[in-house]
């Protein structure tokens, strides 16, 4: 992936700023699946009753994001499930669950803090479970089974 901007970039409350990087993006049935990394951050998950902030953590790598949208509209799709998982060399490093997130600055998405061991080589498995929803008839016939996506990305932390 790429990274904007160059140079140190300094710590802000005590959190230090990852370039967002694109992890990789490729299209299924018309849907565009997208993985971006950014700086890992306080967020909240509502369950319609309570609230719980989940903070990251001193290890947290980044907070990655994936972003299901219709490819030809660029509107975002809701309400599926998105399952990722980060392994490096064969080995598991990360398997969880991503949150549907809304966010003033990257609208709507999938997300959840991650922690890798390093700069390198990892794999990245995103498991996409159909959009649970009434469909006009456009989106009568796709996106019905799950369907997974593997990716090789190359992570370097933010100096």
């Amino acid at each position: 992936g790429a990274s904007s901007g160059s140079g140190q970039i300094p710590a802000i409350k005590g959190i230090k700023p990852v370039p967002t990087q694109v992890l990789a993006s490729t299209t299924w049935q018309g849907m565009r699946i997208t993985a971006q990394a950014m700086t890992a951050v306080p967020f909240v998950i509502f369950n319609g009753s309570r609230e719980r902030e989940i903070k990251p953590g001193r290890n947290t790598s980044f907070h990655l994001m994936v972003m299901l949208s219709d490819d030809q509209t660029h509107v975002p799709i809701p309400y599926a499930s998105v399952w990722a998982t980060i392994s490096r060399q064969g080995k598991i490093i990360y398997d969880e669950r991503q949150w549907p997130m809304i966010s003033r600055y990257m609208g709507p998405h999938y997300g959840n803090d991650v922690t890798v061991p390093g700069a390198g080589r990892y794999r990245l498995s995103l498991l996409i479970s159909p959009p649970v929803s009434a469909r006009h008839m456009e989106y009568a016939n796709v996106w019905t089974r799950p369907h997974r996506v593997n990716f090789t990305f190359h992570w370097k932390p933010a100096t």
